[in-house]
């Protein structure tokens, strides 16, 4: 599995209402964050702040002169993203450039190979 290529395919694929925000985020933004709070409709994530309408691509997903994708808010994003991803099946369905042939080929220990990568992002099993 190679590094994040800051494709931003999951980022894309997902910032359109595929998303959500935990209550913890939610409360911290709305306390900390307005300018992110801003974005929020009844729970819910990325809505035009003046119209009220979804919006079809995350407003703090910025696409660099490079073509790489950043988020303006990375350390305080949506638990979604942070969590991001989950299984090897995901990263498939997503086109994700991280994967290698070898992943497709063992599926299985690519996903433990994830799943070690992905640890300190994860909240932890109780």
């Amino acid at each position: 599995m190679k590094e994040c290529t800051q494709c931003g395919k999951c980022c894309i694929n997902y910032s359109d209402g595929g998303l959500t925000a935990s209550e913890d985020d939610l409360d911290f933004w709305e306390a900390h964050r307005p300018h992110i709070y801003q974005y929020v409709k009844k729970d819910e994530i990325w809505f035009d702040p003046v119209t009220g309408q979804q919006l079809s691509f995350c407003p703090f997903l910025k696409k660099t002169e490079q073509s790489l994708y950043t988020c303006d808010i990375y350390h305080d994003r949506p638990e979604d993203c942070k969590f991001y991803p989950v299984t090897i099946y995901q990263m498939v369905q997503d086109e994700c450039e991280m994967l290698e042939p070898r992943d497709l080929k063992n599926t299985k220990h690519a996903q433990i190979k994830l799943d070690i990568l992905m640890e300190d992002s994860r909240p932890a099993c109780s």
